[in-house]
């Protein structure tokens, strides 16, 4: 059943590693939503008629709470005085937290619709709705929307009734990030005042906005914009904050003077979530988890404040340093922002909300109290039997959840109980016996949720260990045994049936159970590959006897536990970058002292160089990799590429070669034609060393990106990208131009360092220069190393060769041993550097979006995103080229050590798949979620490499006549 070629063990491993990596969604993240649930809405007159929410896109708890320092002046500020001091004299307050992904859809759901949308849903959209799911406009009876055309029309076209909710939004264009991102929200209150103007008296918009339960919405994109643009610690984030607050102060007037003060309006401000200081959101770090909430009007409770010098209750280290702990800070989940707005209208609670009314936050009678809390417990409530009658219907040997089945937890005998509290008028009782429900309510969906992960995550474990055993297999039969004894059981077929009656036995189990299709392909994998490895018994028979006709046995188990404590140095990497900076230290020091004494010697200056610029590239993951922008260390590092591009054309005569069967004059103007493409790509990244930063101060001080500097950075970019390819193509008169590898990794070098440069905004480029000399040095010491022990086997060729071209019967592809494997775990190492080098690649918020700027301004998240991704993989481009040339020098079969890589590294996916949480901190999820994915992914990015490294390299001349290596 082993696959008889290498491109059958590729197909099963892509395929294996794609369908697997969703394993997680269906495992750790199945969509929480359900449907057919009755509506349940408090039934008494709630205490205010319509609800205003405004919702500070990108705004940060800290940034509204915190006094700020006005360093011109030299005063101490308030950013919104008016929202502070309806904190201090009316409003309820505290930080609402939010979860990942920490982005503009997921968190407008969760405080609007009640849920944590599902994690998978980014991939479905970020604009329309993945799934259907009620919300608090959906409930209302009429909602008006203002702001920006990224959110507004998911909850529209989510509406039951279109014409229930109305948008005003401006158009995309208008979300540039180059400007000042303020005037979005200038929009937005301009528009609302033209909205106020057309309710004139008898118009039916007039009679419309006197109704009950009706929902006014400001989306404010402008904080959001200006952070991404300028950070959250400058003028114009700080500023914005001032602007909206002075805007809802005009707004909050217009809505009291339209309504004459009637009191029945409540007020509600929020975020969708923060920002960290990169002016980047999206992962769980708690700048962007913590998000301000400001309440107040009808049915709001009014602050009680304490004595100067006293605490009040919910205040702990990260609100000390705001001044207001004499007022109660009263935090809530950002799904309990639900709740809390359909009390205060009346409304039904949304079908999907999982949030808990924060009672706190309540100014009402305490009987509405209670019935509102009823409400909310009833509609939880009913999520859960609609979640345990699924699964009843659908499991084999179904397991209540045990606690919901005590005669004391039993539903039935709860509610009994929280209506006598409420007709016996013991509010307090009722509340707390509401809340009890609704958290046993919660585990019971948490319960059902998790309800099949012991047997999913068995077979999937069975998967990945089945994966490597059976690509190991491979490796051992295909490049390191002889081909000589039977390697396939004289059973085979009976296993195979085995096999196929074991599968049977998952598919009828998943048949019954209505399992998602998922299902059946988790199981089909781990029966296939273990099918696999049983009819290879033979095989695994002989690797034994092998192994125990070593005359040094220890070398490979040695080798074998080194390589696993390596692979969980790395995965403990992840966490801490730290480990690389102690990993290029040791490589630094130890590797030198490991060579033969004769070796020492003739690779004196070599090995010199190898520990010193080690050292100097383990200084970039001791760096922060939330880092502000630093133009100087970009020109910097433009410059030291510069430098060496000019170096590496002063010596290029000596690795500059001309085509074949060409004559004398032509192979000079060849010869003169190659080293002029390395002057042009040298100056390439000069230009772009001063285009880049140029660009970023002239988009600072206009206020808007000047479309020659956009123009002139794409044409740079572009050009020296495809430069090189476009000149490799070249063919001589007797065939192709085969160039000599030095001068194509060179060119490889400064092909991307172009782009790369372009793209810096801080010492990225310093490190480019670190990595690539790290890279290239590697690639010498091992030519050498393997050269040194040629000689000693008197095997060294003499001569020059196109290994590109060469006939099997020439030189047939040599066994793997136990040295090859350095080469594989060196591979791995550098995989993982370009991966962290410079920022955490498991959160792409680590990286600045602001070189993305000197490219585009207008919001496209997904062009925005391919530049972003491009500068993250050129690192990646560099080790593939190294290594193709590295696989080439050491007469490698092709493929053979990046089998043996991707075979072993899922032994870190079983690591990334058991540490998965759908618990704890936000930071906590979400980084687990970009691990795993990393990791299992790995497989096809190694896949992608190989390619890279042909594209790249293409025909090449290794040389290998060892004095002129010298």
């Amino acid at each position: 059943m082993l696959p008889a070629t290498r491109n059958g063990l590729l197909l099963i491993g892509v395929l294996f590693h794609l369908v697997y990596l969703l394993s997680i969604f269906d495992i750790y993240f199945r969509s929480p939503l359900v449907h057919g649930m009755t509506p349940h809405r408090a039934a008494l007159t709630p205490p205010a008629k319509r609800l205003v929410l405004f919702v500070a896109d990108g705004l940060r708890a800290d940034k509204i709470y915190e006094p700020y320092h006005n360093e011109t002046s030299g005063q101490t500020e308030e950013l919104a005085p008016y929202l502070l001091n309806k904190l201090r004299t009316e409003a309820s307050w505290g930080v609402s937290h939010t979860r990942v992904p920490t982005e503009s859809r997921p968190g407008h759901v969760a405080a609007i619709a009640g849920f944590y949308e599902d994690v998978s849903a980014v991939t479905k959209g970020w604009k329309m709705n993945p799934v259907e799911f009620d919300s608090v406009f959906n409930e209302s009876r009429h909602t008006w929307s203002f702001g920006s055309p990224d959110i507004l029309p998911m909850f529209a076209h989510g509406a039951s009734d279109r014409s229930r909710v109305d948008t005003y939004m401006y158009t995309p264009e208008f979300e540039d990030f180059s400007g000042n991102g303020d005037r979005l929200d200038t929009w937005v209150f301009d528009e609302a005042e033209k909205f106020f103007a057309r309710a004139t008296v008898g118009s039916a918009q007039h009679t419309q906005m006197h109704e009950d339960q009706v929902v006014f919405f400001f989306h404010l994109l402008g904080i959001d914009t200006n952070g991404h643009g300028f950070k959250p610690y400058s003028q114009e984030y700080l500023g914005n904050i001032r602007h909206v607050d002075r805007g809802i102060r005009r707004l909050v007037d217009h809505f009291e003077e339209f309504y004459g003060s009637d009191g029945q309006t409540a007020y509600v401000f929020t975020a969708d979530h923060g920002m960290n200081d990169r002016g980047a959101h999206g992962d769980g770090h708690p700048d962007n988890t913590r998000t301000p909430l400001i309440a107040w009007g009808a049915g709001v409770a009014k602050p009680a404040p304490l004595a100067a010098g006293q605490t009040a209750p919910g205040h702990d280290g990260f609100s000390q340093p705001w001044g207001l702990e004499r007022y109660e800070r009263k935090d809530v989940n950002q799904a309990d922002i639900a709740p809390l707005m359909t009390s205060l209208i009346g409304l039904n609670y949304p079908l999907n909300s999982v949030g808990t009314l924060p009672l706190a936050y309540l100014d009402t009678s305490r009987k509405y109290r209670a019935h509102s809390a009823l409400a909310n417990a009833l509609q939880v409530l009913e999520q859960y039997r609609v979640k345990h009658d699924q699964k009843q219907h659908t499991e084999m040997f179904f397991k209540p959840y045990a606690p919901m089945h005590q005669p004391t937890n039993m539903p039935e005998h709860m509610l009994v109980r929280i209506q006598q509290a409420i007709s016996a008028e013991k509010f307090d009782d009722a509340e707390a016996e509401c809340l009890r429900l609704i958290a046993l309510c919660l585990e019971g969906l948490r319960y059902f949720q998790r309800y099949d992960w012991l047997l999913l995550r068995s077979i999937v474990s069975a998967g990945y260990l089945g994966w490597i055993a059976y690509s190991l297999l491979y490796i051992f039969g295909e490049y390191i045994l002889p081909d000589s004894s039977p390697r396939r059981s004289q059973r085979s077929g009976t296993i195979a049936v085995l096999g196929l009656l074991v599968l049977a036995a998952f598919s009828a189990m998943f048949y019954r159970q209505g399992s998602p299709a998922m299902y059946y392909a988790y199981a089909a994998f781990p029966v296939y590959f273990w099918t696999g490895v049983l009819q290879q018994v033979p095989l695994v028979r002989q690797i034994a006897a092998s192994y125990t006709q070593l005359a040094v046995r220890w070398r490979p188990a040695a080798f074998v536990g080194v390589y696993v404590v390596i692979l969980e140095a790395l995965v403990y990497a992840y966490f801490d970058r730290r480990v690389y900076s102690a990993a290029f230290a040791l490589l630094a020091l130890v590797w030198p002292l490991a060579v033969s004494p004769r070796f020492r010697r003739e690779h004196t200056t070599l090995l010199g160089l190898w520990s010193g610029v080690c050292l100097l590239t383990s200084v970039f993951t001791l760096l922060p990799v939330e880092r502000n922008d630093h133009l100087g260390l970009v020109i910097a590092g433009g410059a030291l590429i510069t430098l060496s591009g000019v170096a590496a054309w002063h010596y290029s005569a000596a690795f500059t070669l001309p085509p074949l069967g060409v004559g004398v004059k032509e192979a000079r103007q060849a010869v003169a034609l190659d080293r002029l493409m390395l002057l042009v790509q040298t100056l390439l990244v000069g230009v772009a060393t001063v285009l880049g930063p140029l660009t970023s101060k002239e988009t600072e001080r206009r206020g808007h990106l000047p479309r020659l500097y956009q123009l002139s950075c794409w044409a740079v970019l572009v050009a020296a990208t495809l430069l090189p390819f476009v000149h490799g193509s070249r063919r001589g008169r007797g065939g192709a131009h085969d160039q000599h590898y030095l001068y194509r990794l060179v060119t490889i070098y400064l092909a991307f360092a172009t782009p790369f440069v372009l793209l810096t905004v801080s010492y990225e480029s310093l490190f480019y220069f670190a990595y690539s000399s790290v890279l290239l040095l590697w690639l010498a010491i091992e030519r050498a190393l393997y050269y040194e022990q040629a000689e000693r086997q008197l095997l060294a060729p003499t001569h020059k060769t196109r290994l590109s071209h060469l006939a099997p019967s020439a030189l047939a592809p040599r066994r793997l041993g136990i040295s090859d494997m350095r080469l594989g775990v060196m591979f791995l190492f550098f995989v993982n550097v370009a991966f962290f080098g410079t920022g955490n690649v498991a959160s792409l918020a680590s990286f600045s979006l602001d070189s993305v700027y000197r490219l585009i301004t207008i919001f496209d998240p997904f062009l925005m995103s391919a530049l972003l991704l491009f500068k993250i993989f050129i690192p990646f481009f560099l080790v593939s080229a190294v290594f193709g040339v590295l696989n080439r020098s050491l007469e490698l079969p092709p493929f053979s050590l990046f089998l043996f890589v991707l075979s072993t590294t899922d032994v870190m996916t079983v690591n990334f798949f058991f540490l998965v949480r759908d618990d704890g901190s936000w930071l906590d999820i979400g980084m687990s979620i970009s691990h795993f994915c990393i990791s299992g992914l790995f497989v096809l990015f190694t896949i992608v490499l190989f390619v890279l490294s042909h594209v790249f390299v293409g025909k090449v001349l290794i040389p290998t006549d060892l004095k002129k290596q010298r």
